[in-house]
């Protein structure tokens, strides 16, 4: 064999389908279905000594390079590493641990933890601190994202005010502001109309089927909450504003997933639909997992009706399309401020009382040096939880996807020791598989093959 044909130059996995396998490249965005012929000679060409006698070997050798698995150059691996002070240009507000419902599967068991109340002091602080690194940056824009721990139209004051600050401060400097919410719903006419004319879009938690919604998303007073939430997407809808729906499935609900998408489809039209089980933590930390092969079935139903209303089902860990070294902002400085103005990574931990939360508070405001001091070592553990670093994700074909999955879930699974793997691990490579043979098809059955993405830094 000649040396111009032998090497290798992509990360390969070969998954068995059926009778087939999918030889997928990660890395190169490319994949398709051969043979145990196919897999075999992709196998000596790793150790450089194929036989090109076997029929097609010549021809299969050329889609491959086609696809830059052999003879593609080096690889890039989608690894972002920071280091020193972080320098973020997005802020998350944690406004407040108050909230108007009491849903049974609460991560934040919000109304039970102790009340805090972000001022707007502290709102500024923070965004006079990402703007200065905007500035600094020579970024021409910075993100607001109005988040948990409670609701965070409950502190309306903060929220508005700070918004109200942070466009008169970017535009004094040249800069856009881009501002979103992570929202139950629930709230009256006149906050709609403000977040529609303020916002740049909104997360609704939304379960779907009314009584699905309402056996678990309950008011104070132990009512359903559903005809509130979908007044408020009616009145989105009606305004186009730009809006995202996120169901959170239990045990009990899991054969009424594709039933939720499909009332959701037939009645609302918002930008993106995400099914997640109910995690154990919170209000919810002893039920029974809905991390099951039911969630993976109903899951694959509800998105096939889904697509065929023009949506495409997500799920967190699942993303082929995108690449990189982490699950969220954890390892990448995500700045989250509590109510009491410290900084975690986070978005689950938004109290110092919360689990874990010597592992993601890694900073406070000093006022005296009218800046925030930030604890290293904390800040450069959490850096260091990227998949490349994972020793139990290396053989997985997922993981430039998945990206190490939640390093706060799996914290409260594993300990802090080794990450170990969690239910989701198996959750993950199934909707994975599903993404990618659904490209395969999507390009005619053949192989999929797309430039890969720039690097992003999820949030």
């Amino acid at each position: 064999m000649s040396a111009d044909i032998s090497r290798v130059t992509a990360e390969l996995f070969s998954i068995p389908v059926g009778d087939a396998y999918l030889v997928y490249a990660p890395i190169r965005q490319a994949a398709f279905l051969a043979n145990a012929a196919v897999v075999n000679l992709l196998a000596d060409l790793q150790q450089g000594s194929p036989d090109l006698s076997v029929p097609g070997a010549n021809e299969w050798l050329e889609l491959l390079r086609q696809l830059e698995i052999v003879d593609g150059g080096e690889e890039t691996k989608p690894v972002t590493t920071f280091r020193g002070d972080p320098k973020p240009t997005t802020v998350t507000l944690f406004l407040t641990t108050a909230c108007n419902l009491r849903c049974t599967y609460c991560y934040a068991s919000a109304g039970d933890t102790p009340t805090r109340v972000m001022t707007l002091e502290v709102a500024q602080r923070g965004i006079d601190f990402v703007l200065a690194n905007a500035i600094e940056l020579g970024k021409c824009e910075i993100e607001i994202a109005y988040h948990g721990g409670g609701e965070p139209s409950v502190n309306w004051k903060t929220l508005t005010e700070s918004w109200e600050y942070a466009y008169r401060k970017a535009a004094e400097a040249g800069i856009q502001v881009r501002a979103a919410m992570a929202s139950n719903g629930v709230m009256a006419d006149d906050k709609i109309d403000w977040i529609i004319k303020h916002l740049d879009g909104v997360s609704l938690s939304f379960d779907g089927l009314p009584e699905v919604h309402d056996t678990h998303r309950l008011t104070v007073l132990g009512q359903g909450s559903s005809s509130a939430v979908m007044h408020t997407i009616s009145r989105f809808d009606a305004a186009g504003f730009p809006y995202g729906l996120r169901l959170t499935v239990t045990r009990e609900h899991l054969d009424k997933i594709e039933a939720s998408v499909r009332f959701i489809c037939e009645n609302y039209r918002p930008q993106r639909i995400q099914v997640e089980p109910a995690y154990a933590l919170g209000r919810w930390r002893d039920a029974p997992s809905a991390e099951t092969a039911e969630f993976i079935n109903g899951f694959r139903a509800a998105s096939a009706v889904a697509s065929a209303y023009g949506h495409n089902l997500e799920f967190s860990g699942a993303r082929v399309g995108t690449l990189a070294n982490h699950f969220c902002g954890v390892t990448q400085d995500s700045f989250c401020l509590t109510a009491d103005g410290s900084v975690s990574g986070c978005y689950e931990v938004f109290l110092e009382q919360n689990n874990w939360s010597d592992y993601f508070m890694y900073g406070r405001y000093n006022v005296e040096k009218s800046t925030y001091d930030f604890n290293l070592p904390i800040l450069n553990n959490l850096r260091k939880q990227t998949v490349e670093k994972h020793e139990f994700c290396q053989g997985c074909f997922a993981k430039w996807t998945c990206g190490g999955d939640c390093h706060h879930k799996a914290l409260d699974i594993n300990g802090p020791g080794e990450f170990a793997g969690t239910d989701r691990c198996h959750i993950i490579r199934e909707l994975t598989l599903d993404q990618i043979l659904q490209k395969v098809a999507d390009s005619g059955g053949l192989f999929w093959h797309q430039a890969p993405p720039e690097l992003v830094i999820a949030q």
